[in-house]
């Protein structure tokens, strides 16, 4: 039987791969092929998708479709994919990751506009306006190449930067610049615009960017309910947001407290993150919406949602030493694992879809670039924390 979502006629327009893999999903999970095996694989697609990228200018591919293959270059997940590479260039001491992360950081700079903002959607995609959440994940990528190559990449930072807080309202929301990608404007997700200030102001603390990050912080907490829930934090709909944004949220709470060590930001993350606990199954099984009392609200996985929430979780084990986090988080991690194929056509080995199945709402026939740098960071975090606890 299709899903919902899927139409006999759409269903028999797909090429035949694609009907495979719709057919492979609804037969459920694959084996955890494990972390390395899953890292591995999942960098030489992000490698693939710099090389194979449609608009062939040294950004990563927006995804891999099904239906119409590679996409073009996209800026916004391009400058946050950066401190993966650069991590995975460390780890495995190789010379050609370093070099790939530099492409990447010159042709941001390139596009960057001359006020310093990033344009939102992917490269040829109208209209073409700077954007300010797109900004703000760019802002990471300059900041960890400034950590890694020196000031080559920081007058790009600082005019990022700066432009970030030159647009900023005085109560700390972003309501210019929406993207004209979304349906909404301001949202409590913009902490994770908040982190890139962080990071910008690990290597120039003097400009002003930490203060400004948390007073975003701030203006987010706002939007927190009792139960952890925010208010308007999705890109669609925010009565039942994805796990994407609600781990965006989460994560800038997370980066605020570790740049500051203010015990408010760490209690308010613990209580969005414990409510997640109650979505999710032992299995790893987290539904890709949730509704404002923490149900799920379809039966589908975005899986991009899943690893973010997962990495959160790690990290609030490392601050607290509570088991159901890193527990909970291993199984998630696990789940979205046994949906990557380490077998198959290139395109899509070791890439990770935007849902499972499949045919779900969110990047639907589609292998995500930034789906797979959460998964590689989430299982980064897990084995360092297996390591720990072995030695």
């Amino acid at each position: 039987m299709l899903t919902p979502s899927l139409r006999i006629r759409e269903h028999l327009a797909l090429a035949p791969y694609a009907r495979a893999e719709v057919q492979r999903d609804k037969r459920g999970l694959g084996a955890d092929p494990g972390i390395a095996a899953t890292n591995n694989a999942a960098l030489a697609w992000l490698v693939r998708a710099q090389d194979y990228s449609a608009s062939q200018d040294g950004g990563v591919a927006r995804h891999y479709s099904l239906k119409t293959g590679w996409a073009p270059s996209y800026p916004e997940t391009t400058g946050y994919i950066v401190p993966t590479i650069l991590t995975a260039a460390r780890k495995w001491s190789d010379p050609t990751l370093y070099t790939r992360a530099r492409r990447m950081l010159d042709w941001l700079v390139s596009i960057q506009f001359p006020e310093g903002g990033f344009q939102g959607g992917m490269i040829g995609q109208t209209p073409f306006v700077p954007v300010t959440f797109n900004t703000g994940q760019i802002l990471m990528g300059f900041a960890s190449g400034v950590t890694e190559f020196g000031d080559v990449y920081r007058p790009a930072m600082r005019l990022a930067a700066d432009w970030l807080l030159s647009i900023q309202d005085s109560d700390g929301a972003w309501r210019k610049h929406a993207t004209p990608f979304a349906t909404f404007g301001a949202s409590p997700y913009h902490t994770h615009v908040a982190w890139g200030l962080l990071e910008a102001a690990r290597v120039d603390p003097e400009r002003g960017y930490a203060e400004a990050a948390l007073r975003n912080i701030h203006w987010a907490l706002t939007k927190q309910q009792t139960n952890g829930w925010f208010a308007d934090c999705c890109l669609t709909d925010h009565k039942k947001p994805l796990t994407h944004t609600i781990g965006y949220v989460l994560r800038g709470l997370i980066e605020a407290y570790r740049f500051t060590k203010d015990e408010q930001f760490l209690h308010a993350a613990l209580r969005t993150a414990t409510a997640l606990l109650s979505a999710s199954t032992e299995d790893g099984f987290l539904p890709g919406r949730l509704d404002a009392s923490w149900k799920g609200a379809v039966k589908w996985v975005c899986l991009t949602g899943s690893v973010q929430i997962a990495h959160c979780w790690l990290s609030l084990y490392q601050y607290t030493g509570e088991l159901r986090f890193r527990d909970a988080a291993f199984a998630v991690n696990r789940y979205v694992r046994s949906t990557v194929r380490m077998d198959g056509p290139l395109d899509v080995r070791g890439g990770v879809k935007g849902s499972f199945p499949i045919s779900g709402e969110y990047g639907s026939f589609e292998y995500l670039n930034w789906a797979g740098k959460f998964l590689i960071d989430s299982n980064l975090l897990e084995q360092s924390i297996r390591d720990a606890e072995t030695d």
